[in-house]
């Protein structure tokens, strides 16, 4: 078993459990973005899951450390068996969930095969449908089946939809938020102000701060002057641009550190004119890649991708590299029948500060290449429902996944996340290869061949990989900078 080999450097402060006993005081808020209109939900893993919600009120089996490697959560250790097909995991003893009731190996069985339903279509089934079963073995184990060996099972568990829930709780989940996390789902309002409180009975320690609040603020520059007029505590991803207005000012901290959040554009590959690879790709080579790093997210903001959705901390990246190629992309289109160029049109919106900048680039550089880029700026409120996999050119945004979960889960054939429609038999096979091959280097190479083939002919525009950033109030401590890693029952707010 391998560790993902990632590097977050993480403000973590350090701070001694309190008792049930001790009062929890003060009230943090933060924003989210209403990119599903309204629908978000408290079921960790529907498609319109309300993250800002399912990651306080509920924990996962493995969690990433403060460097992203592997950490125990309510698994308190696992193993597999020599042919990686069946996963042991002891649970950790004395846990309850909101209600009272005992987490134990019922619950995991539970959640695990309830992702594998065809009824709710989550996303997360393009990862984990290859758990075939689960069996309790006693109250605090539990045995994972496979349907193909896979010996990185654990990092896929780290996915942050992957959070316990009560057995039997799948038609109340979505309103109640019942888990085992720190904080209590009060009032669920996506489109208002979402209500949480603290969690006395909390397994790590009860949280020091009373009440969560999650405020819908759509749009990013009204998010900007939110935090700059202390209506929120925290803000993540701002802009170059946006920093500006928070350094060297004692009220806010700024903190970064590199990631693998990714933006870019998306073409569906089952739409005209990106049925053609060589429309795609002329599409791509045509931009300068360091030159949007430079302009989109400024010095030292982020990385340069050739269309990786595998970032560099992973182990299974593959290393080459994507000058920009204006004569090769205007060889493209002459010959897939564009000798003139091509117009196309793009959508965006201001939803994430980032996305608006980065198209406008890409629409000055590609025209060297006979490339019309037309920008269509849609609304931020239901962006995700009403653009995303709908248009066939728009913006996109994800956040870090370990390899084999972003290259199932954006690229399997019939994914419910395959947003660029991308639909490949043979890349499949190559996927479930590498799931299934036991040695690293093999598997390594597999992963490798996979990401050439996406650069080739695939339709992602990947420009750069990001280096976190989040702004606080300076009244804020033990927010980490990497929000899959953050304990929010560590999180403090001083006076």
């Amino acid at each position: 078993m391998n560790k993902l080999s990632a590097v977050f450097a993480a403000v973590v402060i350090a701070a001694l459990p309190i008792t049930a006993a001790q009062a929890q005081s003060g009230t943090l808020s933060q924003s989210h973005e209403l990119g599903f209109g309204g629908a978000e939900n408290a079921d960790p893993i529907s498609p319109n899951r309300f993250e800002e919600v399912t990651a306080r009120a509920m924990n996962r089996l493995i969690r990433p450390d403060e460097k992203g490697n592997l950490d125990s959560a309510l698994a308190t250790s696992w193993s597999a068996s020599d042919d990686a097909t069946e996963w042991t995991f002891k649970l950790r003893e004395g846990v309850k969930f909101h209600d009272g009731s005992d987490f134990d190996a019922s619950d995991v069985v539970y959640t695990l095969t309830r992702i594998n339903d065809p009824a709710l279509d989550s996303p997360v089934a393009a990862v984990l449908g290859i758990i075939e079963s689960g069996e309790a073995i006693d109250p605090l184990t539990v045995k994972v089946n496979l349907s193909a060996p896979h010996s990185d099972l654990p990092l896929l568990l780290m996915d942050y939809r992957v959070r316990m829930i009560p057995d039997g709780s799948g038609d109340t989940i979505a309103t109640t938020g019942i888990g085992t996390g720190p904080y209590i789902l009060v009032t669920l309002d996506p489109e208002g102000t979402t209500v949480m409180k603290a969690n006395p009975d909390y397994w790590e320690g009860a949280p020091t701060i009373e009440t969560m609040e999650i405020i819908s603020i759509p749009d990013g520059q009204a998010r900007v002057q939110a935090m700059l007029a202390g209506q929120i505590h925290a803000l993540r991803a701002i802009t170059p641009h946006d920093k500006i207005l928070f350094e060297n000012n004692s009220k806010f901290k700024i903190l970064s550190v590199p990631s693998g959040n990714w933006h870019g554009i998306v073409f569906r590959t089952d739409m005209e004119p990106y049925t053609d690879a060589r429309v795609r790709k002329a599409l791509r080579i045509a931009a300068d890649r360091q030159a949007i790093v430079d302009f989109v997210l400024g010095r030292d903001g982020g990385v340069v991708s050739c269309d990786h959705p595998v970032w560099t901390g992973d182990q299974y990246r593959a290393p080459f590299d994507c000058p920009q190629q204006i004569d090769e992309a205007k060889r493209l289109l002459a010959e897939a029948g564009y000798p003139d160029g091509i117009e196309i049109d793009v959508f965006t919106s201001i939803r994430t500060a980032q996305w608006m900048p980065l198209v406008e680039v890409y629409q000055q550089q590609v025209a060297e290449a006979g490339i019309k880029v037309n920008i269509i700026k849609a609304p931020s409120d239901g962006y995700w429902s009403d653009v995303w996999m709908k248009e066939a050119a728009c913006t996109t945004s994800w956040g870090q996944r370990p390899a084999d979960q972003i290259l199932n889960e954006d690229y399997r054939g019939g994914a419910s996340w395959n947003e660029t429609y991308w639909n490949r038999p043979e890349f499949d096979d190559l996927l479930d290869q590498a799931r299934q091959e036991i040695d690293f280097s093999k598997r390594t190479a597999l992963y490798h061949k996979l990401q050439r083939i996406l650069y080739e002919e695939g339709g992602s525009f990947i420009p750069y990989h990001m280096n976190e950033s989040v702004v606080t109030s300076a009244k804020v401590s033990g927010l980490d900078v990497s929000e899959d890693a953050v304990r929010y029952h560590l999180v403090r707010l001083s006076e």
